[in-house]
Parts: structure tokens; sequence; C-alpha cells
């Protein structure tokens, strides 16, 4: 790598070409402001369109002051980050950006984790001297995201992010001048958009302009209803990021804290979605082999590969894109679904529950989660959804603080069950590989019969946005002609680049993992924001590893709850009764 040398600040660095100012003083240690800027190493997330001009500097030799974020360095270059003419022109673009934002900070879903807010703060600005009139535009209220534009500083993070990283292509800057906002086309609503509502545009917004649809204040109600029974089940990503709200580094396991909390809350039974976690692999392994099996046979209607659909975001892209290929996805249920299907058809029975007096709850890592719960084939004929609605842990995390818990003082507590305990297979569901590697553990002793020793499948692990891989399977190898193949994307974008490769016949493989967030659901929009940090959801995704490690039981098939489930209800996998509750239908959208 060719290296060139510079001064900032009167400092002498060696930085590589093409190197940005932000990034050279970095490796220095001095900090540059900025607003717009946004990079994330690892997964190809770099916004530069220095559209805010707060990280300005003075290069020597150039006329203008130069944006930091975007201007490369070359040998000899001698930069000034913090002259008072850098200073003074830094404060004014920042007191004009805030002479056309809103000035509800209170009232704000961002306040307190708003870029903006923080840079006044360190500006010390306390009054805003450009007076006139603010741009003013209508809110737009989806299922999962809201979008607030009055607050669009038209960094354009969100923009890149869905079309750079996701290819979703929804968002996109309209309109000049005074009325310029980062708007779908015709600046239509989300929900008649492609929009996947997989939360990564929220993730990445540095203000309120985008933030999710906020349950927390319809929970506080239903659990002040005496009349109601309210139970919650939380995803497995959920436990090794809802600590970093209170303090703990990113992928310590605050389970039995947070189940603590939640009961403090008043909730009146504590599930987990890792318990349907494991119930999901019973129902997609079985089609897995069923699909094999009867491929093998020469049923030519029978479609392989087999896609996983876990992850709402990734089935919504996978209805707008790839209508086509409907028949491919695994016709089994989320884990969250699967959970309220059970709790209100089964569980409810068993309690002498009227499903219409049940609350379920979901905490997700994840904001399309809450329009997953909205989705129609999701409620019975009255209209009564299996889940009622989904909070973050962003929402949890706030409404732990608003009930004034002391989180980090709270005992450790368990699960309760029947709809609890889980095995490591389970909680693996929030990192990618994880579900894939799950179902392989499960499909492997079922085919071939025997006890697997050695559960860690580690090839289907890592951090690369596609992968695939190839495992052994003793007696299907034969039949196959090769080792059983396994695809893995993370980012719709990977996604994209995935499908297309199979769609075209440049490459087979037999099963397919796909999660709409980078890193898998422990980057998922409602998790605890990263604020660019990569690293954050690697460790959220290597303490989900730990605990799976850790657990007496690592296979799904062996949860002695879920036995018990089809022993009682559902006969065997697959079953009528069982592709009736837990298994449902994919539908063609448009792509606009």
């Amino acid at each position: 790598m060719e290296m060139v040398k510079l001064i900032i600040d009167g400092k002498a660095v060696e930085a590589p070409k093409g190197a940005t100012i932000v990034a050279a003083a970095k490796s220095l240690g001095i900090t540059i402001p900025t607003l717009c800027h946004l990079q994330m190493g690892g997964v190809g997330y770099k916004n530069d369109c220095a559209s805010c001009r707060v990280c300005v500097v003075e290069v020597e030799g150039r006329r203008n002051l130069a944006p930091a974020c975007a201007t490369p360095v070359y040998d000899g270059m001698v930069v000034t980050t913090n002259s008072m003419k850098v200073m003074q022109k830094r404060k004014t673009v920042l007191e004009l950006l805030l002479s056309d934002h809103p000035k509800d900070c209170l009232a704000c879903s961002k306040n307190g984790e708003c870029e903006l807010q923080d840079l006044a703060m360190q500006f010390g600005v306390r009054e805003i001297r450009f007076a006139g009139k603010e741009s003013t535009y209508r809110q737009d209220v989806s299922p999962s995201i809201i979008r607030d534009i009055d607050k669009c500083i038209m960094c354009r993070r969100c923009e890149t992010m869905c079309n750079v990283i996701q290819t979703c292509g929804v968002l996109s800057g309209v309109n000049r001048g005074f009325e310029a906002v980062v708007a779908p086309a015709f600046e239509q609503d989300l929900e008649d958009t492609a929009c996947t509502y997989c939360g990564q545009c929220v993730a990445v917004c540095p203000v309120g302009a985008l933030h999710e649809a906020d349950h927390t204040w319809r929970l506080v109600k239903d659990l002040a209803n005496p009349a109601k029974k309210v139970v919650v089940q939380v995803a497995p990503a959920v436990r090794v990021a809802l600590g970093e709200e209170f303090g703990f580094e990113p992928g310590t396991n605050v389970e039995g804290k947070m189940i603590a909390a939640l009961r403090k809350l008043g909730f009146d039974m504590v599930f987990d979605t890792n318990w349907s976690a494991d119930l999901t692999i019973m129902e997609e392994a079985s089609e897995l082999i069923d699909r094999v099996t009867k491929k093998l046979a020469g049923d030519e209607d029978v479609k392989l590969p087999i896609l996983t659909s876990c992850c709402p975001a990734w089935v919504k892209f996978f209805e707008h894109n790839y209508p086509d290929m409907l028949d491919v996805p695994s016709t089994a249920k989320s884990p969250q679904q699967m959970f309220g299907a059970i709790a209100k058809n089964v569980w409810a029975k068993e309690e002498g529950i009227d499903k219409k007096d049940l609350i379920v709850v979901s905490i997700m890592p994840c904001l399309a989660k809450k329009y997953e719960a909205s989705r129609e084939e999701f409620a019975d004929k009255d209209g009564n959804p299996d889940v009622d609605y989904s909070i973050s842990t962003r929402e949890l995390a706030k409404l732990i603080k608003q009930a004034n818990i002391n989180f980090n003082g709270l005992d450790e507590e368990e699960v309760d069950n029947p709809l609890g305990s889980y095995t490591g297979a389970g909680v693996i569901f929030g990192r990618t590989g994880g579900v894939i590697e799950a179902a392989t553990r499960t499909a492997y002793e079922w085919i071939t019969g025997d006890t697997l020793e050695t559960v860690d499948f580690t090839v289907l692990r890592g951090m690369e946005s596609v992968r695939v891989a190839e495992v052994s399977i003793p007696g299907l190898d034969e039949k196959l002609g090769s080792k059983f193949r396994i695809g893995i994307a993370h980012g719709l974008g990977s996604a994209r680049e995935l499908l297309d490769k199979i769609r075209s016949g440049e490459e087979t493989v037999h099963a397919i993992e796909i999660m709409a967030c980078k890193g898998g659901c422990v980057g998922g929009g409602g998790q605890p924001y990263h604020h660019g940090d990569f690293g954050v959801i690697v460790k959220r995704a290597a303490g989900l590893t730990s605990i799976d490690e850790g657990k007496e039981l690592r296979k799904s098939h062996e949860n002695p709850y879920i036995k018990e489930l089809y022993e009682k209800h559902l006969g065997k996998p697959m079953s009528h009764k069982a592709h009736d509750i837990l298994h449902t239908e994919y539908f063609p959208k448009h792509k606009m």
C-alpha cells in the first residue's frame, strides 16, 4: 500500500494514499466533528457526500475550506483542523442547520442520541442567529418506521444504506432548493413502496427524521389493565445488546437481569423466542429433508434450494424482487409468529384463558417485526393477531429507565415455562449463519440416525457478506453426488447477489440462509445505536455463540418442552395440525 506523508495540526503522520483527512487525523487521535459522514468497516458502508460541511478544515495552498470527510490526502499536505477561522465556519454551518430544524428536542425520539444535538452542545450553541421560514413536510407513518422529515438534515446516510448496502432503492433525494428532501419516488408513503422495514436507515440516521413506530405506551396501558393477561417473548439478539443501554460491554449476556426487569414491569409471564426458534427448526429441518428426499426421488415439482424464512424484512424483499421464486422459501413461520400462534391457540387453552384477553408482546432487535406482526395472514378470522405488537430493544431500554428500575442492581432470574427453555441452537438464530447451523445440527442426526458429537459447524460461521459452505452428511452425500451445499448472506444487497447467481445457474446450493441486516439480528434496526462501529455487532454475535457453547442441550430436537408440545398437541413435525398453525404462504408484491 502506497503511503503519503502529511502534517495535521503541526504533527507529522503517514497515511495510505487516497485516505481522507478525517481518517488520517483519527490515526493521530485528532477528532474532526462530522455529521453526514459515516463509515462502517467490514460491511462496505461509506457515506461521504460532504453535504453538511461541519468537518471543514484549512489546507495550505487551498483558497477555500475543505470538507475533511471527502478530501483525499496527498504527499506534503499541511492541514489545520483547529484554527479560529475553521471553528467560526463550523459554528455558522451548524447554526444554519439548526435554523431549519424543529426545536422540540425534549419530545424527540432521538433526544440524548442525536448527533446534531451533541454538536450543538459541543459548540456551545445557545441561540439561533438565523431566523426565518422553516421547511415543513407531512409525517409518514408506517407499521414499522415513522418519517418525520421536518428533522431531515439531508445527510443522505439513509439513502446510501437503502441503495448501496440493501439495494432496495426506496429512498433518494427529491425536489430542489428549500424543498429538497430524502424521500421515496413521487414522495410516496413507505407503505406504498418496496421498503422492507429492515430499519437500517433508522440505525444510521443522525437525527430524529427516521425512528421506529413506538408502542411503549400501548404496552403500559395493557400492563395496567387487570382484565388482560400480558405475556412477553424476547428474541435471541436482545439479551446481548440491551446491556449497552446500561453501561455493559456489547455482547454481554444480560438475560437474567432482563427477565427480572420484565417481571418488575408487570408482565404476567416472561417467555423466550429462543424456545420458538427451536420449534422453527423442527419444522424447517423436516421440510428440508422432505424436499431433498422428494427431489432425489425425481419429483420435479419440488423446489431446491430451500430458503430460511425467519427474517420478515428478507421475506418482504423476496416478495417484491423475486416473485417468480416464491415456492422456494420454507413455509415455516418465523419464531416470533410461531410463538404467538402457540401461545394463543395452544397455551391459552391449556391455561383456560380466552385468547381475546391475552396480549402477546414481542421484544425484537428488528423493526420489520412490527410489520410482520401486523400482516393479515397472521391473524385469525376475527382479526385477533398471533402477536399483538412488537417493541424494539431500544424501546424496552427506555421503558426500564422510565419505570425507574435499577437494571444493574437486579438479581438474575429465569424464564417461565413451558414456552421459555431453549437449547443452544435456538439462541444462535440471532447471528448470521446461526439459523442454518441450528437446522443442520438437527437435519444431520435425522438423516444419518447417528448422534452428532461435534455440533459446531464452524464452516457456516463468519462475517463475509456472501459465503458458500459444504457440509458432509453421510448417506446424503452419495445420493446428491456432492457434499450438502449451503449459501449464506447477510444484508439485502448481498442476498440479491447470491440469489441472482442461483437464479442464473451460476451457483448451485441446496439450502440458503438470508438475514436482512449485516451481522444478522444482532445488527437489527431496533438495537442500541452502534454509531458506525461494526465491531459492536461482531461482539454481540460472539456473545450469542458463547451462550450456545455454555448450554447443556445444543440441538433443537432435544428441547424437552418442544418434545412435549408435539406429543400432546401437534403429533409430529409437518403434520396437518403443525402445518395449519406453524406454516404460512407468500405473496408477490410490486417493485416500486
